[in-house]
């Protein structure tokens, strides 16, 4: 199974997403609620557009 993104409603009624793992484990969230699914689904496409090929920078 690979990872994917999970799209959920929380408890204000915003919309959330989470990147799990192919065990199961949630990797990463985005950090905030959404007010429309849309917005959600954007903020997804943006970390899978953006993540592939981001620089590792210790601070």
């Amino acid at each position: 199974m690979a990872a994917k993104f999970e799209l959920y409603t929380d408890a204000k009624g915003e919309f959330r997403w989470r990147l799990k793992a192919s065990n199961g484990q949630t990797i990463a969230t985005g950090g905030e609620g959404y007010s429309s699914k849309a917005s959600a689904k954007n903020g997804i496409e943006s970390v899978k557009k953006n993540a592939a090929d981001a620089e590792v920078v210790e601070l």
